[in-house]
């Protein structure tokens, strides 16, 4: 039986959502079944980087003008420096030939990763299926608990 890791990525800070990416494809590569599980601001890299036209109410459009639009625009959780963080730690990253963060998303996906998007949380932030990623699974906070309570490693990021 395989070993079962589960991140919850709450956070939409660039930084996080590569370490996140980072473990849970190094995991997946040790043969674990891995859930990452996105809530709250984390749901912003999953968006897709285009705009998908949508109904919804102002403040739902509101929330969806004032987050970042996908994996390549989010801010860094310390040293954004209006934007220009970043900017560098991709930099850094290509330097060392290391995987951008949407290469690790599809890494991910390509090894099996369940990326599960909280419904809850979609429901508070005015997000629709529409503009995220293609390949998501979508669930609430009982899937990653039993998720969770068979796993060997939790971590909340």
């Amino acid at each position: 039986m395989a070993v079962k890791s589960t991140i919850v990525l709450f956070s939409g800070d660039l930084d996080k959502a590569i370490a996140a990416f980072i473990i849970a494809n190094g995991a997946a590569t040790y043969d674990h079944e891995v859930t990452i599980f996105f809530t709250f601001w984390g749901l912003n890299v999953l968006r897709k980087d285009e705009a998908v036209k949508t109904k919804k109410g102002l403040l739902e459009k509101a929330f969806g003008w004032m987050m970042p639009r996908g994996a390549g625009k989010l801010g860094m959780s310390k040293m954004n420096f209006y934007g220009l963080g970043p900017q560098m730690i991709k930099q850094v990253m290509k330097k060392h030939n290391a995987l951008s963060l949407p290469q690790l998303i599809e890494l991910a996906q390509e090894q099996g990763v369940n990326l599960v998007a909280c419904t809850m949380t979609m429901d508070l932030l005015g997000l629709r299926q529409e503009e995220l990623i293609d390949g998501l699974e979508y669930a609430g906070v009982a899937a990653y608990l039993g998720d969770a309570s068979n796993g060997k490693v939790n971590l909340f990021i």
